[in-house]
């Protein structure tokens, strides 16, 4: 539907990211892991580390081969595995665009705690909803959709460049590209949309960023902030500040030369 580019959203609270670039550094590295070593690597990854319903609730056993961590530990590793390079860059773009301002507005240790509570989100509702799949989940896209969702409650009203369709580019409010985003997932969800995709998997983590940003928000942050340049605006309860005019600078003094220099000719 749509593809984020770039937002105008400056940070207020924090100098760097560096829990964003973390993430996105450690999803490339599995990523990067996985893909270089083999598809025999690869898939052994994917049992071992992804999110299996079936194996967590114990309708079903893994190859004892493919035991890699305790099956609890899934809800939080298969966030970090990506199918190819189009799924991760996927979901990195845009927890590049959007994260670093949720980051910035819950500060850097409860961002990590909420990326990884809406990740786990994501897996309990995609096990909830397929209680007995032997398909294991993988991505980041529960963890990327509390993002989203966090970002609109908090940003709604900042520009953002998006590329429309993948080909128009277009600077429009967050909340335009964002609620059609939130619309689009719970659309497929209930229509029981492509196989390939985790629709539930978003909607859980669309429901624990909604909540979640409301209470690990840092003390002072604002739902709903208006853009920068609405911010410095002049509102009612902020009136334009009075400029003291400036002071005509003193006239050079003139010389003979009239060249209002006073040191003389060049």
């Amino acid at each position: 539907m749509f593809i984020p580019l770039y937002d105008t959203n400056r940070l207020r609270h924090i100098r760097l990211q560096y829990v964003t670039i973390g993430l996105i550094v450690a999803n490339a590295l599995v990523y990067c892991v996985t893909a270089l070593s083999g598809d025999a690597f690869n898939n052994a990854a994917v049992l071992g580390l992804g999110f299996i319903p079936a194996v967590v609730h114990d309708t079903a056993q893994l190859d004892p081969r493919f035991i890699i961590i305790p099956e609890s530990l899934s809800y939080v590793t298969y966030s970090f595995l990506h199918g190819d390079i189009f799924h991760l860059g996927g979901n990195m773009l845009f927890l590049w665009v959007f994260g670093d301002n949720v980051e910035d507005a819950l500060g850097h240790i409860r961002y990590l705690i909420f990326y990884l509570l809406c990740a786990v989100a994501g897996a309990a509702f995609q096990g909830l909803v397929a209680w007995d799949s032997q398909v294991p989940l993988i991505g980041a896209s529960g963890a990327i959709a509390g993002v989203v969702v966090a970002y609109l409650i908090l940003y709604p009203r900042v520009k953002v460049w998006v590329l429309a369709f993948a080909r128009i580019p277009l600077r429009i409010p967050a909340f335009i590209p964002l609620i059609l985003w939130v619309a689009f997932q719970v659309v497929m969800f209930a229509a029981g949309g492509e196989d390939q995709i985790s629709w539930a998997c978003h909607i859980g983590g669309i429901i624990a960023g909604a909540i979640l940003v409301l209470v690990l928000r840092s003390r002072g942050v604002p739902l709903f902030a208006p853009a920068d340049e609405d911010a410095a605006a002049p509102t009612p309860e902020r009136p334009p500040v009075a400029v003291e005019p400036e002071t005509p600078e003193q006239p050079a003094t003139t010389t003979r030369w009239g060249r209002g220099n006073p040191s003389g000719p060049n």
